[in-house]
C-alpha cells in the first residue's frame, strides 16, 4: 500500500498482518494463495531450522538454517520473536519487516499461536487473525490426513491445538478456512485488511 497522502492530508500507514492459528488449519495454503494473486504485500519469509519438505524451497517458503546460524541470529537479535515449535527453532528476521513496512508496504507474516501473542506484545497495533477450521473434529481429520508426523508427532499436534483454540480472544479477528473454499478465505481477510485502511484513526505500526 502507498503511503502518498490523499486529498484531505491523510496519510495511509502500512499495516503489520498476523495471520495465525493451531497446526491443520491452513495457514501456508492461505498465504500461498495470497501470493499467487500478486497482491501488493510483502510476505515475510520465516526462518526455520527444520529441514524443508520436497515441495519448499529456501527462502521463499522458509529461510533454512542449522542451529549454529539460529544461535548466531538470536545472540545477534535480529529476530523479532523466536520459538521451539515441534523440536524445530522459528524466527521473525526483524531487519526484513522494518525494512517491508519503511518502503510503505502492508507486511503479512504467518506465525504461531505463541509468536503471534510476541508480536502484539512488540507492536499493539498489528492486526491478529486467527484461523480456523469449521469445528474440532474437521481440524483432527486435517492432521491426520497430512500423514507428516509419527503417531506419537500427530498426538502432539492435536493436543497442541486444542490448547490454541482456547486463545482464540487474544486476537482481533477470525476467519473461518473452509474446506474447498480457500478465496473465500482470502477474500475475508482482504476485506478485513481494506476495512483497517478505512479507519477514522489509522493503526500506527511500530517496531
Amino acid at each position: 500500500m502507498s503511503q502518498t497522502p490523499d486529498g484531505f492530508g491523510c496519510k495511509i500507514e502500512p499495516l503489520l498482518i498476523v495471520i495465525s492459528g493451531p497446526s491443520g488449519v491452513g495457514k501456508d495454503t492461505v498465504l500461498q494463495r495470497m501470493k499467487e494473486r500478486n497482491l501488493p504485500f510483502h510476505f515475510v519469509v520465516t526462518a526455520t531450522t527444520r529441514p524443508p519438505r520436497t515441495s519448499e524451497t529456501d527462502g521463499v517458503d522458509y529461510i533454512f538454517v542449522s542451529l549454529e546460524d539460529f544461535a548466531n541470529m538470536i545472540e545477534n537479535e535480529e529476530l523479532l520473536e523466536y520459538a521451539i515449535v515441534y523440536k524445530d527453532y522459528k524466527g521473525i528476521p526483524k531487519d526484513q519487516v522494518r525494512q517491508a513496512l519503511k518502503s510503505g508496504k502492508d507486511v503479512v507474516m504467518r506465525v504461531d499461536v505463541q509468536g503471534a501473542a510476541t508480536i502484539r506484545k512488540l507492536s499493539p497495533e498489528a492486526i491478529l487473525i486467527f484461523l480456523i477450521t469449521e469445528d474440532e473434529p474437521e481440524l483432527v481429520r486435517r492432521l491426520k490426513t497430512r500423514k507428516t508426523e509419527s503417531p506419537e508427532g500427530l498426538k502432539l499436534r492435536i493436543a497442541t491445538a486444542r490448547q490454541e483454540l482456547k486463545r482464540i480472544g487474544e486476537f482481533d479477528y477470525v476467519v473461518v478456512n473452509r474446506e474447498h473454499q480457500l478465496d473465500e478465505t482470502v477474500d475475508t481477510i482482504l476485506a478485513i485488511i481494506d476495512a483497517e485502511h478505512h479507519r477514522v484513526e489509522p493503526r500506527k505500526v511500530t517496531l
